[in-house]
């Protein structure tokens, strides 16, 4: 059986004794039934994972002792900045989910000019929240001692003028460009569009920011399948997936 494995936001060190969170004291209490005695895995986004004795289980709160570090899963060499359209509902959860498990280093939501969700103040922090618990669940997952790091929301023409990825694309499906296996580059950063796509008028500003247009086969992807197509691509020639 797998051990279960937890994020936390509190500092680790070795023959430290913490409370754990309650989400997590709650989901080994009460759903794993967890003993003193057994072990289970930390991680708070140091790079290293923290074996740990549970010592006391009550209504309350899970009691852990916790071990030495070691080196969690190795980062991708390539570091991949995605850039994606806000989507409705849980189209979005899916596209950060399946990103955060195929090694992306940064998530940028962005407005763009057919986003439908339009997200301020106290709306958007709790979006971002979730995200972030998103996120989490699938670094808990997938094994990443590294949470990627989530942006705030923010306007396409934005982003394009902040991004310096040594190679950028553009989704577009409307062009003949294909990905060429060139020099593996130290960064990249990729921008995908909503439901209906980016506008012609806002591909013509990504590449003349220096983003290189990119099709991905002849078929149109939906939004939250042209990311994860993508990411598996870039992993697959410059990354880690080879």
């Amino acid at each position: 059986m797998r051990m279960p494995r937890f994020y936390t936001t509190q500092s680790l060190q070795p023959d430290q004794t913490l409370e754990l969170e309650s989400g997590p004291s709650h989901h080994l209490a009460r759903v794993l039934r967890i003993q003193t005695g057994a072990t289970v895995q930390l991680f708070n986004g140091d790079g290293c994972d923290y074996d740990a004795e549970v010592v006391d289980v009550d209504r309350r709160a899970v009691t852990l002792r916790i071990g030495e570090p070691a080196p969690g899963i190795a980062e991708s060499p390539l570091a991949i900045e995605l850039g994606i359209a806000i989507s409705k509902g849980e189209r979005m959860d899916f596209v950060v989910q399946k990103a955060t498990e195929l090694g992306v280093s940064r998530i940028v939501p962005l407005l763009t000019e057919r986003v439908e969700v339009r997200l301020k103040g106290e709306r958007a922090e709790r979006r971002l929240e979730h995200w972030r618990g998103v996120i989490i669940a699938a670094c808990e997952q997938c094994g990443r001692a590294t949470l990627p790091h989530l942006a705030e929301p923010q306007p396409f023409a934005s982003w394009l003028a902040g991004c310096n990825a040594e190679r950028r694309f553009v989704l577009h499906h409307r062009t003949a460009s294909a990905l060429s296996s060139s020099a593996r580059p130290a960064s990249v950063a990729l921008a995908i569009g909503p439901e209906g796509g980016l506008s012609a008028a806002e591909i013509a500003l990504a590449e003349a920011a220096g983003f290189e247009a990119l099709q991905l086969g002849p078929r149109v992807l939906r939004t939250e399948t042209a990311p994860l197509t993508a990411l598996s691509i870039l992993q697959f020639v410059w990354g880690d997936l080879g």
